[in-house]
């Protein structure tokens, strides 16, 4: 039985991951910061938390990787962890570069000094790219110019792979993902935030839905398909680098105006423009080329965002 260890299995893709890894006969293993006082909510949600082993690990504690590594001695690695929030990203930069580059940092050291052939897969972001071109989209030659902290973090991250995987010969990979949503996602989160207003509108609620640029455009994506790509990743004879996304683009004011559709709402009826949530930085653009996933792993996406979208808000109503 093959083992994986799931760093971040408390998130939405970790919660996703697992529940595919246990559908293909894995031992499967998720840590979080204290395992004792965590709720693990997205386990319980999709009805699996009984099924997984849960360890404390503090990624940014090199002893405390050691351990479980020893302790669990997995097959497999997926690290998801560490701060996901890009607009929270300018508020807490210094947290967030640490949970990510010395987090993942840890996990390469950890491997090459137990010398065991464990496979590594980095949660990657689109946000490295910064602005993509709107007709092309990014692939995997497109050069990093990371617009936040965040992004820079997760571009520091794709080059500590890059480098253990050149010079150690360790099997480590990242997946560059785009947005990838579904109802696991937290509220703090703008496709949430937008579904669960339009939800409790369509319910009765007299609020308004406050947003700040609408006008940014995204590849979103349907996140339980996305784990499909990361287990695909470690499952190659090469380790390497893939761009995951739908390929299509959308602005935040379209994904907005689907939503409200769902429930039968004019969105410009209920959403005001605030300039106070703002980013001192954004992406104009955000988009994908994954022709290398489907050419080497067979893997593209099915759902795009109208699909997503249709999806969560379903979900949210019927909770």
């Amino acid at each position: 039985m093959k083992k994986a260890l799931i760093c971040g299995i408390s998130g939405q893709d970790g919660a996703y991951l697992a529940k595919l890894l246990l559908s293909k006969g894995y031992s499967v293993c998720g840590t979080s910061r204290d395992a004792q006082i965590s709720s693990f909510r997205n386990l319980e949600y999709l009805g699996i938390k009984d099924k997984v082993k849960l360890e404390s690990m503090a990624l940014t504690d090199f002893r405390s990787v050691l351990q479980i590594l020893n302790k669990i001695q997995p097959y497999e690695i997926y690290n998801l962890a560490g701060q996901t929030s890009v607009g929270l990203s300018f508020e807490q930069p210094v947290e967030t570069l640490e949970s990510i580059t010395i987090g993942n940092l840890n996990l390469l050291e950890a491997i090459r000094f137990l010398g065991a052939p464990i496979k590594l897969y980095n949660a990657g972001s689109s946000e490295c790219f910064g602005d993509t071109d709107e007709e092309l989209g990014a692939d995997e030659t497109t050069p990093f110019r990371p617009r936040s902290p965040y992004a820079v973090a997760k571009a520091a991250a794709f080059w500590e792979v890059a480098n253990y995987r050149e010079a150690y010969g360790l099997f480590a990979c990242s997946g560059i993902l785009f947005n990838h949503e579904s109802p696991l996602r937290p509220e703090r989160f703008v496709t949430q935030k937008i579904v669960a207003a339009a939800s409790r509108i369509a319910e009765g609620s007299n609020e308004n839905l406050y947003l700040g640029n609408t006008s940014i455009k995204r590849d979103w994506g349907w996140a339980p398909e996305y784990v499909e790509a990361m287990h695909l990743m470690l499952q190659q004879d090469e380790p390497d680098d893939y761009v995951i996304a739908t390929g299509e683009s959308y602005s935040l004011e379209e994904f907005v105006a689907v939503a409200f559709a769902v429930v039968d709402l004019d969105w410009q009826d209920h959403v005001v423009i605030d300039k106070s949530l703002l980013r001192p930085t954004d992406l104009a653009v955000g988009k994908g080329n994954s022709m290398k996933a489907k050419t080497k792993l067979g893997w593209q996406a099915k759902y795009k965002m109208k699909d997503v979208v249709q999806m969560m808000v379903e979900t949210r109503l019927a909770s």
